[in-house]
């Protein structure tokens, strides 16, 4: 099989290069033909390296906050050389609201400093041969699960306050938990009431009181998203999907992962990616 090339660049007079070297390292390590070409690029020659290098992909490292205008010309220089089907990732310093006019002017996707190696490595594989992937982007927010004493007590806020439906009411002996569900556009709402004290959700009362508990996003083949989880090194508490409320399939994020908020994966029957 023919090895991904790629293009490693620093455009611009960004004199530091430690982290585009410890990319390229990773993307060889991952059996990547990587080219660097060193600091202090212009636009052209990294357009021209890459037209003469044959390469599969650019990556663009910036720490100077000159990303804005040197990324887009990039593209540009590629436009002028018949090689706008190269495509272009950048990282670096970036901030978070610059992506979005990144990639609004073509950049395919922007890697912030917390992004690890592996899942950039992961991101290119799966681009330059997208028959490799099997990841899609969760369907939706589930549902929303909040934390309370007591249901009864809850609901009337939701139903006469809000207006809105309550479709059941269901208990999980085996999370020690009841469940009220209320419907709300293509999502729900969630109460959590504990059934014992050894349940998660009395726990999460005691030590927070009532409030948000987490957040489920719908996906489908939950098996294979928590395989791919583990092997980017995300910290799981359920490597393994067990059952939930309304013969769900589902597993949780550890919240470290994600701020603090405690994520759920949610598969139902007949959802398929």
């Amino acid at each position: 099989m023919k090895k991904i090339r790629v293009l490693v660049a620093k455009p611009g007079l960004d004199g530091h290069d430690r982290g585009a070297l410890v990319i390229a390292q990773a993307l060889r390590d991952h059996g990547m033909e990587v080219i660097y070409t060193g600091l202090r690029q212009s636009p052209a020659q990294i357009a021209q390296a890459a037209v003469q290098e044959d390469v599969d992909v650019i990556g663009l490292s910036s720490l100077s906050g000159a990303h804005r205008t040197l990324f887009p010309k990039v593209l540009q220089e590629l436009d002028d050389r018949n090689a706008s089907d190269i495509p272009v990732i950048g990282g670096g310093v970036i901030p978070s609201e610059d992506i979005p006019y990144l990639l609004d002017k073509g950049i395919k996707k922007i890697f912030t400093s917390g992004s690890s190696t592996e899942l950039l490595a992961t991101y290119i594989m799966e681009m330059i041969d997208p028959k490799t992937s099997s990841k899609k982007p969760p369907k939706q927010i589930s549902h929303i699960g909040i934390a309370v004493e007591n249901i009864d007590a809850a609901l009337s806020f939701y139903t006469d306050s809000l207006g809105l439906e309550l479709e059941a009411v269901e208990k999980i002996e085996s999370e020690g938990v009841k469940v009220a569900f209320i419907k709300i556009g293509e999502s729900r709402l969630e109460l959590l009431e504990p059934l014992n004290e050894k349940s998660a959700i009395r726990k999460f009362l005691d030590k927070k009181g009532e409030g948000i508990h987490h957040i489920a996003l719908e996906v489908g083949d939950i098996r294979t998203r928590l395989q791919q989880l583990k092997q980017q090194g995300i910290p799981l508490i359920n490597e393994e999907a067990k059952t939930g409320a309304r013969n769900s399939q589902i597993a949780f994020i550890h919240p470290k992962t994600a701020n603090g908020v405690l994520y759920e994966l949610c598969q139902h029957e007949g959802s398929d990616d």
